[in-house]
């Protein structure tokens, strides 16, 4: 497996792989599924803030998972801040795929200058998610009740954080 950076032709596994957890999950509050043509405007735009998308490529086509870094807020004060979003194939769970995406978009954030990653865990009881950033150096942040309603029910969310980028000067950060 592969970790790399995503591009158009992706866009169509992507959107698969998108679309069981929006359809099945509460790792996403979002209730429709995005098509593949979305998809390749999603990638542009976090393109566009030089921030990674990144895929798991399993070979011949198979991708096994995505990943990226989006601008936390779009404020000024934020420019030094992401957050992560890692999504991977149902039947690839378990087998080190989040792990890898997730350590790769840690470290194309360090490299472009970001200190801090937040990770904002849909469903309290994810703990696949949970356990995947904890073993990346994520801190515990705290739990937010109630905060969307999907599949009929009231689902929290956690907030979890990570310091990266500490040694290195600051940069100018994310541009709005």
């Amino acid at each position: 497996m592969i970790v790399r950076a995503a591009g158009p032709d992706d866009a169509a596994a992507v959107a698969t792989i998108y679309g069981r957890h929006v359809r099945d999950g509460l790792g996403t509050f979002e209730e429709i599924a995005p098509d593949a043509a979305e998809i390749v405007r999603r990638m542009a735009a976090i393109e566009a803030h030089d921030l990674p998308y990144l895929v798991a490529d399993a070979g011949g086509g198979d991708i096994a998972g995505f990943a990226y870094a989006s601008p936390f807020r779009m404020r000024a004060a934020y420019r030094f801040t992401c957050e992560d979003s890692v999504y991977v194939h149902p039947a690839r769970i378990g087998q080190g795929v989040g792990w890898a995406l997730l350590e790769g978009v840690l470290a194309a954030c360090e490299a472009r200058g970001i200190r801090q990653v937040v990770a904002v865990i849909g469903d309290a009881a994810n703990a696949a998610s949970i356990g995947l950033h904890r073993s990346l150096g994520f801190d515990w942040c705290g739990v937010v009740r109630e905060l969307g309603y999907k599949h009929d029910r009231w689902v929290d969310i956690v907030l979890m954080q990570k310091a990266i980028g500490k040694d290195r000067p600051l940069g100018r950060g994310l541009e709005f």
